[in-house]
């Protein structure tokens, strides 16, 4: 994939806006950039996450209990930490702030429980092109992967629900990227879409139904226009 960026972002999401809010802002210490109102009672709280977005999304209505995705952890590395620090948000989401250059993350991780590493690996190295580091860590842009094999882990069903629901990828040209993705393997979870003149996304799935945002951001590329006739 040609990276817009040369991170992954994260997407959560949430029923509890203000005490998710003030741990991550305050415990965490994530600098707020904005809000996006992304439309069905949804506000999406915008924060710098080293140079990746962290992307709380606030749903007005109660989310549907969708079960966990296989996104476990988010790792943050931090030069002033000189052991791993793990907090659980209001939620219970797991978040570790970790020495820079632990595990090779110079920037974010994320940990994510799998029903196969073989399948899950090749899904990562091969369908997103992604950097192998070892036999269960790959690295996109700067963002290290860290997979771990769980036989009882359930694939998720839905992109809604509480906790980390997606990865976002940014790339110069959403509709080349969604069609190469498709061409390698990966699965197809909503078609491009055009939202106005912000962003051109779509979104595919991992071998365990894990939500990935392919998006073409205009404040990134320039322009939503594709390659692709």
């Amino acid at each position: 994939m040609k990276l817009a960026k040369d991170c992954l972002d994260v997407g959560l999401q949430t029923n509890s806006r203000d005490p998710m809010l003030r741990f991550w802002g305050e415990t965490i210490g994530l600098p707020y950039e904005e809000l996006l109102k992304l439309g069905g009672g949804t506000h999406q709280h915008r924060h710098t996450l080293n140079t990746s977005v962290f992307k709380l999304n606030h749903a007005r209505d109660p989310l549907p209990d969708s079960g966990p995705t296989g996104y476990t952890e988010l790792l943050i590395a931090r030069e002033e930490v000189s052991a791993p620090q793990p907090k659980t948000d209001p939620d219970g989401n797991l978040v570790t702030l970790v020495p820079a250059g632990h595990d090779d993350i110079s920037q974010i991780g994320m940990v994510m429980n799998v029903r196969s590493l073989a399948n899950s690996m090749a899904f990562y190295r091969d369908v997103l092109q992604g950097k192998p580091l070892s036999e269960n860590r790959v690295r996109i842009g700067t963002t290290v992967i860290r997979l771990q094999e769980r036989q009882d882990h359930h694939p998720c069903e839905s992109m809604r629900g509480v906790g980390y629901r997606y990865l976002t990828v940014q790339i110069w040209d959403v509709d080349a990227e969604h069609r190469g993705i498709l061409e390698r393997g990966g699965r197809e979870g909503r078609a491009p879409v055009t939202l106005g003149q912000t962003a051109r996304i779509s979104f595919v799935l991992d071998p365990d139904n894990n939500w990935i945002e392919i998006s073409q951001r205009a404040s990134l590329t320039g322009t939503l226009e594709s390659s692709v006739s």
